[in-house]
């Protein structure tokens, strides 16, 4: 084993925010094109592009919310460090507690998290409906939405418990989400949700 084998051991050895934050430094110096987002699940890097379609879906969002919530609430593609191993995500759409504040790291935290949505990109649909899923679930994020514009459906998931979502319904796009009973606290036009 080389020394440069043991250092990389010896790094992934230790805490997963300190590895973590080298993974995004190593990142962050590469020449990664503009509109491909990038986040880190599970200890895999995974890049995709920003589609048309996709992007109309998160500013739908965003724009609904912004109609109830204030500016600085509301996050995309945002790194926020989730529980379990190197969980770096930038969600699509990020609902954060009122009195939400930075880490010493400058991070938002996974804790004042109370609304993820996540538009499905075909190379990464299984994260969100895995690896992705369970972390929120595990955080206890309370609400987390997969709109999906390849089955034009939404599915929604409710009242984490024990690393899993004990509530889930599937809307078609043009129905409403009514989230009235939850933190989000409105409901979500899902009309002009375009699909691909």
């Amino acid at each position: 084993m080389t020394v440069m084998e043991i250092d990389r051991i010896e790094m992934a050895d230790s805490s997963d925010e300190l590895t973590l934050d080298m993974m995004f430094e190593w990142l962050e110096k590469m020449p990664v094109p503009e509109g491909i987002k990038v986040e880190i699940v599970e200890g895999n890097i995974f890049m995709s592009p920003q589609r048309d379609t996709h992007w109309e879906i998160i500013l739908d969002i965003v724009e609904q919310l912004r109609a109830r919530y204030p500016r600085k609430r509301i996050k995309s593609d945002v790194r926020i460090d989730y529980p379990g191993y190197l969980n770096g995500f930038a969600t699509d759409v990020t609902l954060v507690a009122e009195d939400a504040v930075k880490d010493s790291k400058g991070h938002w935290r996974y804790q004042d998290v109370e609304f993820v949505a996540e538009v499905i990109s075909r190379r990464t649909s299984a994260n969100d409906y895995g690896p992705k899923k369970m972390t929120y679930a595990t955080a206890g994020v309370p609400v987390y939405l997969i709109a999906d514009p390849y089955t034009g459906r939404c599915r929604l998931f409710t009242h984490p418990k024990d690393g899993e979502y004990r509530a889930e319904m599937t809307v078609d796009f043009g129905s409403e989400l009514d989230l009235t009973d939850t933190v989000v606290g409105m409901t979500l036009k899902t009309d002009e949700f375009p699909r691909d």
